[in-house]
C-alpha cells in the first residue's frame, strides 16, 4: 500500500508518517506533498489510492484538491485531516464525496490512537469515519428549521459575492420572490437582527450583517468565498 500525505505543515507532515507506519504495518511507500495542487498531481501515480489530507492550505485547498482526485478516481480513499470543522468544510466535503465512498473527517486535536484507528477503518476496512463534533454539524444542517438549506446557502454566498437580488434570480434559475424568500429564511437562521434591544430592521444592512453572522458562525470561510469568486468568474465569462 502507497499512502500520499498532503500537508504543508513540516511537523504535522513528520507527525502523519509516524502515525501512518504506525496504524498500516503493510505501508510500502510514504508520498508527501507540500500543498492541494501538488496533492493533485501525486495523486495520479500508480498506487495512491489512500490519501491523507490537510483542508486549509496554499495555492490549493484540501477540499479543492480532493474535488480533483474523486473526480479521476472516485475510488481514493481520503482522510481529511483538520484543525477545523467550519461548516463551509463540511459543506464543501458533503458536495464532493462520491457515492459510497470510504472517507473522513478527524480534527487535529484528536488522540494518536484516534487517528491511528481512523487510518485503519477507512484504508482497510473502506468505513466513514467522523469526529464527533464534525458529525453535530452535520446532524444540525439535516435540521432544517436550525440549519441552511443548500438552495439557502447557495444564495448566502451569492449574496456575499455583492450580487443582487435580480442576478442571484438569474444565476440561480431561480424567481426574484424565490430569492427573497430564501434570503428572509436565512436571515432569521442566522439571527441577523441582535435581541433584547430598540433596533428596527431598517437600522441594519440585512444582507451585509448576515454574511457578517456566517462567517462568525464559520458557515462560510475566505477559502470557500475565493472558490465562489472563481465559480463567479467564469459564470461571468459564459463558461457555465
Amino acid at each position: 500500500m502507497r499512502v500520499l500525505v498532503v500537508e504543508d505543515d513540516p511537523l504535522h507532515a513528520s507527525y502523519l508518517r509516524e502515525a501512518v507506519r504506525g496504524a498500516l504495518p503493510g505501508v510500502i511507500d510514504i508520498v508527501e506533498a507540500r500543498d492541494g495542487m501538488e496533492g493533485e498531481r501525486l495523486a495520479r501515480e500508480p498506487g495512491c489510492a489512500s490519501v491523507v489530507m490537510d483542508l486549509q492550505m496554499s495555492r490549493r485547498t484540501g477540499i479543492e484538491a480532493a474535488r480533483t482526485i474523486w473526480a479521476e478516481r472516485p475510488a481514493t480513499r481520503i482522510l481529511f485531516w483538520s484543525n477545523y470543522s467550519d461548516e463551509a468544510y463540511v459543506r464543501g466535503i458533503s458536495r464532493i464525496v462520491p457515492k459510497e465512498a470510504a472517507y473522513g473527517y478527524v480534527l487535529k486535536t484528536a488522540s494518536e490512537d484516534r487517528l491511528k484507528l481512523a487510518l485503519r477503518a477507512i484504508f482497510l476496512e473502506a468505513q466513514i469515519v467522523i469526529d464527533r463534533e464534525v458529525h453535530q454539524i452535520q446532524h444540525a444542517r439535516g435540521r432544517p428549521e436550525r440549519g441552511l438549506t443548500e438552495a439557502e446557502h447557495a444564495v448566502l454566498v451569492d449574496a456575499a459575492l455583492g450580487l443582487t437580488d435580480r442576478c442571484i434570480a438569474r444565476r440561480q434559475h431561480l424567481s426574484l420572490r424565490s430569492v427573497q424568500n430564501r434570503l428572509r429564511g436565512l436571515y432569521d437562521k442566522l439571527e441577523v437582527l441582535p435581541e433584547g434591544n430598540d433596533l428596527a430592521p431598517g437600522d441594519f444592512n440585512q444582507r451585509s450583517r448576515a454574511v457578517a453572522r456566517a462567517l462568525q458562525k464559520r458557515i462560510l470561510n475566505p477559502q470557500e468565498l475565493e472558490y465562489a469568486e472563481t465559480k463567479l468568474q467564469a459564470w461571468l465569462r459564459g463558461d457555465r
